[in-house]
């Protein structure tokens, strides 16, 4: 039943994310007013608003103007539920609020930079202070920070900006700081690996050219979720062969 509940809190969290996201994109505050939808404006009801399902009931349409309703919402909902549900079953009470926490942070980012190609300071920057101040006392998660901030700091400079962003630098040193030593690393190169797999993926189907614009922000925060939930198992199997074939 705990678990259930979770899940539904995650499902409640990420349709309140997608607010969050939408009125970031129109520089409007989500901390008051009611939800509307985007085509007409009309106020949603109780029933538009139920995570999932309402989506799901209107067969993705809107109520009152029937325009349709972007997948996103759902599939935020969902994977903030899975997310949450991940985080309960692996990890203690104490750390489990704190990542509730950092996730919701990480997955704006992951869909307002996937969007707009861009990291918001509002968002980066409150994640930073959270995650700081929960390791505050934890040496190897700031170097980790300052190391993996350090490390996209030079591709920055030595593309000179057109290789990665300054969001990105943020974004690396807030990684640092939920993942310290090692799962950094594991988080990193899992970036780059996946990264490369989809660019190329959408090179090869003509949705991308080898000079077009990609967002990296998003393969970070996969990075990071991936190497948060089974970062050491990765780096213990990758040792482990290594040995092997030595």
């Amino acid at each position: 039943m705990v678990n259930i509940f979770i899940f539904i809190f995650g499902l409640a969290a990420g349709s309140f994310l997608n607010c969050v996201v939408y009125r970031l994109e129109r520089g409007e505050s989500f901390l008051g007013g009611r939800s509307y939808c985007p085509h007409c404006r009309h106020k949603l009801g109780f029933f538009d608003l139920i995570p999932v399902l309402s989506f799901f009931w209107l067969r993705g349409l809107c109520r009152y103007c029937k325009e349709k309703i972007s997948i996103q919402y759902p599939l935020i909902e969902i994977a903030t539920g899975l997310l949450f549900l991940l985080i309960f079953t692996i990890f203690n009470w104490q750390d489990s609020i704190f990542y509730f926490l950092i996730s919701i942070f990480l997955v704006i980012i992951f869909v307002y930079d996937l969007k707009h190609y861009i990291i918001p300071d509002k968002v980066i920057y409150p994640a930073i202070a959270i995650a700081g101040i929960f390791n505050l006392l934890k040496s190897d998660f700031l170097l980790s920070a300052f190391g993996a901030a350090g490390f996209f700091l030079a591709i920055v400079l030595v593309s000179r900006g057109k290789w990665m962003g300054v969001g990105d630098i943020k974004l690396a040193f807030l990684m640092g700081l939920v993942l310290g030593w090692p799962n950094i690393l594991a988080a990193l190169f899992l970036a780059f690996l996946i990264g490369a797999i989809i660019g190329l993926g959408l090179i090869i189907w003509g949705k991308k050219t080898i000079k077009s614009e990609v967002p990296f922000g998003p393969f970070l925060v996969l990075g990071t979720f991936i190497a948060l939930f089974w970062g050491r198992e990765l780096i213990n199997w990758y040792l482990l062969h290594l040995n092997i074939n030595a």
